[in-house]
């Protein structure tokens, strides 16, 4: 792998659109879980794309998946229902062999848990005019990324690749993030940028929902955690806000991008672990039958029940806990689904006599969260320095500066993000909501109320699903359809290449080096002895 460049302009993604098509471009989603239903949503209601075709073990997920997208009342034809991605590869292979007439896709969608993309993207490596969507992370190490990138190589960097490629890194495609950037980048609205503080806070619930009791509770074999799993869009949107050039015409060719000198990282599990755990509760290891339950507040008879199914809430995460409740609760009423519920939340395990193996297996969500089997970092900090650049060559200023990142567990705030940015002539603060400018020449501030989205896109990560989704279907149907260039399309619509997306995980891999050896990285040399040891 060569050393990544900037694609042809690093700007925001182009919210334009493209002049009606013949055929809508077709998609299947690999996974029909909450990520696979919002970009199924998202396609189907914002897009001129088509959702052919679904791959899902879960029966329940698989059904009500092909109802609302694919078949509606009817029945799924040949090549619309999968029960996994294998078997979809497998007759897909068979599809290009001739073997039938069945309809095929234009692209996929790649929503399955995180530790299954690494051998879905090489397994769909071998169709060579398959556009692909991979939901984040990339994978799961390092190497991964990078074995990744040399499957998908595009045929600009000496690959067998003509396909867009995208990475579901949606913070950098909602309304708010894209004015953000646009002010501080193009606008330049508080002059150069000194430095830049950004928080991800996750919710005090939600992180037990997912990070204590759910799928990414453990650290990886490389001891990567949370700040993958959940944060490494968060890196990604600093690096797009602090490395990549902005759009101007005057950018495209002379702009480059601005590499980071060096990354720290601090980072522990604070919060839940037995020291923690209340006096009152003793040896109860589950919610249900814990006397101190009524005074925790991660009671999951609290969260999932009190919270949300009382309340007629069946969404997520209760369909996460329960994942055919909705089916429960339609046709057998919301005593039924109480009692599913309750069915689930008392499932245990006995750290004695279970192997670790089939613990690691499951996901435990009335278990006790002080005495569950996570090890990922509730509170984690990240460094990012820059040197002073100066390049004749560049349109745009490369100068000095910093970024402070900050996942924390414990907060009001679900996945609201917040933050600041320092600058030479004022500072912006920004939430999910507003942006905020401090001049100071004029010594007044402006507060900009971003317009609000509808609410289903609202609630998708503030647009940022549905801007994504819009994005990699009008790349694909801009090649597909209207004879455009893949290195225009991924460059105007998408505004991020794969080569991006690796480096940006890369910077995640390097900050939990940072933290597990409590040292400095210095990305450069780290970087460089990185891609040669490939």
């Amino acid at each position: 792998m060569k050393e990544p460049q900037p694609p042809i302009s690093h700007h925001s993604p182009s919210t334009s659109t493209i002049s009606p098509s013949p055929r809508p471009v077709r998609f299947i989603v690999l996974g029909a879980g909450s990520r696979g239903t919002a970009y199924g949503q998202a396609v189907t209601t914002a897009t001129t794309g088509h959702i052919h075709a679904v791959a899902e073990l879960h029966p329940f997920k698989r059904r009500e998946f092909g109802r609302n997208f694919i078949w509606g009342d009817g029945k799924p034809q040949d090549g619309q229902e999968f029960e996994d991605w294998r078997g979809w590869v497998k007759w897909e292979v068979k599809r290009r062999n001739g073997s039938n007439t069945a309809e095929g896709v234009d692209g996929v969608f790649i929503c399955t848990l995180d530790d299954q993309h690494i051998e879905i993207l090489h397994a769909v490596s071998q169709f060579k005019d398959l556009h692909i969507l991979c939901e984040k992370p990339l994978a799961l190490s390092l190497q991964d990324c990078l074995s990744v990138y040399h499957s998908l190589k595009p045929t600009t960097d000496g690959g067998d690749r003509n396909t867009i490629f995208s990475i579901g890194h949606v913070l950098r495609y909602s309304p708010h993030n894209i004015l953000l950037r646009k002010l501080l980048l193009v606008d330049r609205v508080i002059g150069d940028i000194v430095s830049l503080e950004h928080c991800e806070p996750v919710g005090w619930w939600h992180f037990s929902h997912s990070y204590v009791r759910g799928n990414w509770r453990r650290e990886t074999a490389n001891g990567d955690g949370s700040l993958l799993t959940k944060s490494c869009h968060d890196i990604d949107f600093i690096l797009w806000l602090l490395c990549s050039p902005p759009e101007t015409p005057a950018s495209a060719s002379k702009s480059v991008y601005h590499h980071p000198r060096t990354i720290t990282s601090t980072g522990k599990l604070t919060q839940f672990n037995p020291r923690r755990k209340p006096r009152k509760a003793g040896a109860a290891t589950n919610c249900l039958s814990c006397p101190a339950e009524r005074e925790c507040n991660y009671s999951a008879l609290k969260i999932y029940r009190g919270m949300h199914l009382s309340r007629g809430d069946i969404d997520w995460p209760v369909n996460i806990v329960c994942p055919d409740i909705e089916d429960t609760y339609r046709t057998s009423g919301s005593d039924a689904a109480d009692k599913a519920l309750l069915s689930r939340l008392q499932q245990d395990y006995n750290k004695d006599t279970d192997s670790d193996d089939k613990i690691a297996s499951k996901t435990w969500y009335g278990r006790c969260v002080y005495e569950s089997d996570n090890n990922v970092c509730d509170d984690q900090v990240v460094t990012i320095g820059w040197d002073d650049e100066p390049s004749s060559s560049s349109a745009t200023p490369m100068n000095a500066k910093t970024a402070l990142f900050h996942m924390i567990a414990p907060t009001e705030k679900q996945c609201q993000r917040r933050g600041r940015v320092y600058g030479t002539n004022g500072e912006i603060s920004y939430n999910s909501r507003t942006i905020t400018i401090y001049d100071f020449a004029i010594q007044s501030e402006s507060i900009i109320e971003v317009p609000r989205q509808p609410p289903e896109e609202e609630k998708a990560h503030g647009g940022g699903d549905y801007g994504l989704a819009r994005s990699f279907v009008q790349a694909v149907d801009a090649v597909v359809n209207q004879g455009w260039d893949v290195g225009e399309a991924q460059a105007r619509f998408v505004g991020c290449t794969l080569e991006e997306a690796v480096r940006s995980h890369a910077v995640v891999f390097a900050a939990e080096e940072a933290r597990r050896e409590e040292r400095v990285v210095r990305w450069k040399e780290w970087w460089g002895k990185k891609l040669a040891s490939v």
